[in-house]
């Protein structure tokens, strides 16, 4: 079964240094307090970064919403955008690395004297964590597509949890990934309040119907760097875009399906509950799209 992260296998990443608080330590050693604020109560915001030929990829956009996070929630990051970038620098210097790399930049409120919600209780600075893996995506995954299942679970409205923040706080995509799981697929659909396709799980979605691209409003869903980039290029590449409402009828009939992320660039998706998508290969829109962005990559 393919995975939507599914990256080659690189040896490499058994002896990484990861990035605590300004030290590097061996992977294995590689340890945050138990009265840490996300261990606590999944207080903190974070970022997925690609590192190619030496260049962190749309790093502002990355840290434009990372600080953004952050200041919704009341965090103090404690550095600025260029002192948190030369952390993550020294990280991949550290480790010799130059392309073909996934990063998880992690910001929490920092260790509390108690287990408890209240900020207040936080002793000395946030904790900052910066793992940078070799990952490259496994192109057997772009070949053969994706499977998706839609989920139970809802994304909530900002009255519960924006879901624009892209913080620790991810229990219910969790929950929603188990129910694709143990039903075959390998990753989840996700609605919205009002019953019309949000997002997945760790991805964004997007479908193609009557020579247009569809996807969701953005009103739940994270507002992923890539879905973003998708958007511009389809725009440049004179298809037409639609950011609205769509249902899961909408989702069955497609012309073609495909999700978004930092990792996997865009990735086809063959089935949706069982249903296949058109042919249930990767579609002439989708490829154009996909060739657009390697081009913005490599142009970085």
């Amino acid at each position: 079964m393919s995975k939507t992260h599914q990256a080659v296998a690189d040896r490499r990443n058994d002896s990484v240094l990861v990035y605590v608080n300004g030290d590097l330590v061996p992977r294995a050693d590689a340890k945050v307090s138990v009265f840490d604020s996300a261990f606590l109560v999944g207080d903190g915001v974070w970022e997925g970064i690609r590192l190619h030929e030496g260049t962190l990829a749309f790093l502002d956009r990355h840290l434009d919403r990372l600080y953004a996070g952050a200041k919704a929630i009341a965090l103090d990051i404690g550095l600025t955008r260029s002192e948190l970038t030369a952390e993550i620098r020294k990280t991949l210097d550290a480790n010799d690395m130059v392309t073909d790399v996934h990063l998880r930049l992690m910001v929490t409120r920092g260790i509390k004297k108690t287990p408890s919600q209240h900020p207040d209780l936080v002793v000395g600075g946030p904790t900052i964590v910066i793992i940078a893996e070799h990952k490259a995506a496994d192109p057997k995954v772009t070949e053969s597509g994706i499977h998706l299942f839609t989920s139970t679970v809802r994304r909530p409205g900002p009255e519960v949890l924006d879901q624009r923040l892209n913080c620790h706080s991810k229990l219910h995509e969790v929950i929603a990934l188990i129910q694709a799981y143990k039903a075959g697929a390998d990753e989840a659909l996700m609605l919205d309040p009002t019953g019309h396709v949000a997002t997945c799980n760790s991805t964004n979605f997007f479908i193609v119907t009557n020579g247009e691209v569809w996807t969701s409003t953005g009103e739940y869903c994270l507002n992923g760097i890539t879905r973003g980039l998708v958007i511009e290029l389809a725009e440049a590449e004179g298809i037409p875009t639609r950011e609205k409402p769509f249902s899961l009828t909408d989702v069955y009939a497609a012309e073609e399906a495909f999700v978004t992320g930092t990792f996997g660039a865009l990735t086809p998706v063959t089935t949706v509950d069982g249903r296949t998508i058109a042919d249930g290969g990767t579609g002439p829109m989708t490829s154009q799209l996909s060739e657009a962005y390697s081009r913005l990559i490599r142009s970085l």
